[in-house]
């Protein structure tokens, strides 16, 4: 079985791992991409022409091209849980199977979002950013996170785990999710207008696009802070620096953004008033390894022509190996 990684160098080192690269091996003969940059369109199509599965970076998109014209592909493995620029219709219809990994990153992801909490509480980044310029900070107050509150939107396993973690650092924990029935939920509005922080961990939906606008954004406690480690579509960008311009809301902490592959933007990040960093939030070798074993044990499952976990459209597959 031939497999193609279309992970560049630098993302094969960062996201996918000399250990899970070693038991793709043993499962088949690995074709690495040795461009600087993951492989999409038609260098991803003629990387893959004698390949039988594709074990896709989240930068390398699947559209009906790859599926319409690679004849010999029995599967598209994407090494992350976000498959929303794999058109897995176009790849229904070829009987070419399509895979996602699991969340590995909720503590990953979680522990950051406790970081940029004191970070921005503390104003950490700030003092040592002017230390680092031979000046002295001024000595601030900071906030403390006991009893302060924390506002939720979208109740998955890192909303659960980070509403676990709050509430054992003594901070009130509030939740917005119309769609959980297992939790006390308040609505959208009361939890702008209750929160220190508010933290969108929705999924990025065409009902979320933009679910953080001026609006929101004028609802918010005065004096807040704004995390946002889910995805940059759920913030327009122009009313946030609007807010932030104001003085409404305090400052905001930023892994994600409307930049190339969901970075922040660097004009937002670049701010004194904004910590950003570049869209890490999940990268620690447990959260990596997670998800690239996990596409190591579907093609293993595939070569033996089993449906794997994390199949997303099993009763299409037709091309099997």
């Amino acid at each position: 079985m031939k497999i193609l990684l279309t992970h560049s160098p630098e993302a094969l080192a960062n996201y996918y791992g000399e250990r899970a690269l070693k038991r793709l091996r043993a499962v088949g003969n690995v074709v690495l991409n040795e461009n600087q940059i993951s492989l999409e369109g038609e260098a991803l199509i003629a990387a893959a022409a004698d390949c039988d599965l594709i074990v896709s970076y989240r930068q390398s998109p699947g559209p009906a091209a790859v599926f319409e014209r690679l004849p010999k592909l029995v599967a598209f493995l994407r090494c992350a849980v976000d498959i929303r620029n794999v058109d897995v219709a176009a790849a229904s219809r070829a009987g070419v199977l399509v895979t996602q990994a699991s969340a590995g990153f909720v503590p990953a992801v979680s522990e950051l979002v406790v970081g940029f909490l004191v970070d921005l509480s503390r104003g950490i980044s700030s003092a040592a950013a002017e230390y680092h310029g031979r000046g002295v900070p001024p000595a601030r107050t900071g906030r403390e996170l006991r009893a302060s509150t924390l506002g939720i939107i979208g109740y998955g396993a890192i909303g659960r785990e980070l509403a676990r973690v709050a509430r054992a650092l003594g901070m009130r924990v509030l939740v917005n999710d119309p769609y959980v029935k297992d939790v006390e939920r308040v609505s959208f509005d009361e939890l702008l207008a209750q929160s220190d922080y508010v933290v969108p961990l929705a999924a990025a939906t065409e009902e979320t696009e933009n679910l953080m606008n001026d609006a929101a954004f004028a609802r918010m406690k005065p004096g807040a802070f704004f995390i946002n480690v889910s995805r940059g579509n759920l913030v327009d960008e122009a009313a946030l620096v609007r807010a932030l311009d104001s003085g409404r809301i305090a400052g905001c902490a930023l892994d994600v953004g409307r930049a190339p592959d969901q970075m922040p933007t660097p004009a937002i990040a670049a701010r004194p008033d904004v910590i950003a960093t570049p869209h890490t939030a999940g990268l620690t070798l447990p959260a990596i390894e997670h998800q690239s074993l996990e596409t190591v044990a579907q093609a293993a499952q595939i070569a033996h022509g089993r449906v794997p976990k994390g199949a997303v459209n099993a009763e299409h597959w037709k091309r099997k190996p």
